[in-house]
């Protein structure tokens, strides 16, 4: 259950009110908000995006390693190695199979009736259809973070090879 604090919390780490917001994903070690639970009907409109990072430091961690172009470097080591490619399609369709989990029946038939339900099946981890490329180390860490994943799992052993 969502408190009337945590939600400020989470609006003030936002810039905004948050819309579409079902739980706190992750909590950070003092039970500030790191990762939040998104609902997948905002508004009447999909929201495939299941999981949200908002955790400051990471976000500007993630900022920073996206600008330096380490994107495109998984994205070429992901191409070059068909296991990483297998174990990505892995982890979106866990994810549909995740997020449909946490839908109500009620959200289930909106989106019938507004025909998102086949759109909505076929996105994984951020929205993605393209189910072997990366788009954002945003998205893909936020549910890494819940449930590990190929790319957060290779995002974290390039922070710790940076370490070294």
């Amino acid at each position: 259950m969502l408190s009337p604090e945590m939600t400020q919390q989470v609006a003030v780490l936002l810039g905004r009110e948050p819309r579409g917001l079902e739980a706190i994903a992750v909590a950070g070690p003092a039970g500030e908000p790191r990762v939040i639970r998104v609902a997948s009907l905002v508004e009447d409109k999909p929201f495939p995006t299941l999981f949200w990072l908002i955790d400051p430091e990471l976000c500007y961690r993630i900022d920073q390693v996206e600008a330096t172009g380490l994107i495109a470097f998984f994205q070429q080591r992901i191409d070059a190695d068909a296991e990483l490619r297998r174990s990505m399609v892995a982890d979106h369709r866990a994810h549909i199979v995740l997020r449909d989990a946490f839908m109500s029946e009620s959200v289930r038939q909106r989106l019938a009736e507004l025909n998102f339900s086949e759109a909505l099946a076929q996105r994984g981890i951020g929205g993605i259809a393209n189910f072997s490329r990366i788009r954002c180390l945003h998205t893909w860490y936020g549910a890494h973070l819940v449930v590990p994943n190929t790319v957060g799992g290779m995002l974290d052993d390039w922070w710790s090879q940076q370490s070294t």
